[in-house]
């Protein structure tokens, strides 16, 4: 199985995509994390993405596709299925996408649209918190750490990300409506969209997963 997930900045990916993980064994390719990667080992494209990130811009098509494209060909957990998270958030990205996947003859077979309240999509991020040690995730109101900027999990430090300061988030939002909100029309020409509610908590995500999968 492959999938395309699809949804503003904090509209609940990372929660659907746990759920799929665990109930189908599908391996979680988040470009963010890629990305994140880069900046961390500090190299001169890493420094180049963290400035874009920090503007709330998109890194290029070519670049984050380069990244996709070497990650699902040398990665052998892939062939037993996996989600994208985070790409393509372009048509001309889900149009490099299919012409990746139609080389191997392996289709996508569809796309989840998550649909979120703005309000709600705010009051998430600017409340997330991360482990520097581990990459764990915290929320300051709906999963608050045991001990207040100490991740539960490894004893790490807890930070915000640069870009889940409020102006970077509304920023991002934009470029998301501008950018990325074709590509849902792109899916539904394709009749391989599907539609989840990320106002749902993760009890409710379950259900909802359960109905998109049958």
């Amino acid at each position: 199985m492959k999938i395309v997930l699809l949804g503003p900045p904090g509209a609940g990916k990372g929660s659907l995509a746990g759920l799929l993980k665990e109930k189908y064994s599908l391996v979680h390719i988040s470009t963010g994390d890629m990305l994140r990667e880069e900046i961390k080992k500090g190299t001169p494209l890493g420094l180049e993405i963290k400035k874009l990130i920090t503007q709330g811009a998109l890194v290029s098509d070519e670049l984050v596709t380069k990244l996709v494209e070497q990650r699902i060909a040398n990665d052998p957990d892939v062939k037993k299925g996996y989600m994208l998270d985070g790409y393509p958030r372009t048509v001309k990205q889900a149009q490099d996408l299919d012409a990746i996947l139609a080389k191997s003859n392996v289709p996508l077979d569809f796309a989840v649209n998550m649909e979120a309240d703005g309000d709600l999509l705010l009051r998430r991020l600017t409340g997330r918190r991360v482990c520097r040690k581990c990459g764990a995730l915290f929320h300051m109101t709906n999963k608050p750490p045991l001990k207040p900027g100490v991740c539960d999990a490894c004893g790490g430090e807890l930070y915000q990300r640069t870009d889940d300061n409020e102006e970077t988030i509304k920023a991002r939002m934009q470029v998301y409506q501008t950018s990325t909100q074709p590509i849902i029309d792109y899916y539904a020409k394709q009749h391989k969209l599907k539609i989840i509610d990320g106002n749902l908590e993760t009890v409710d995500l379950c259900q909802s997963l359960a109905t998109m999968m049958k």
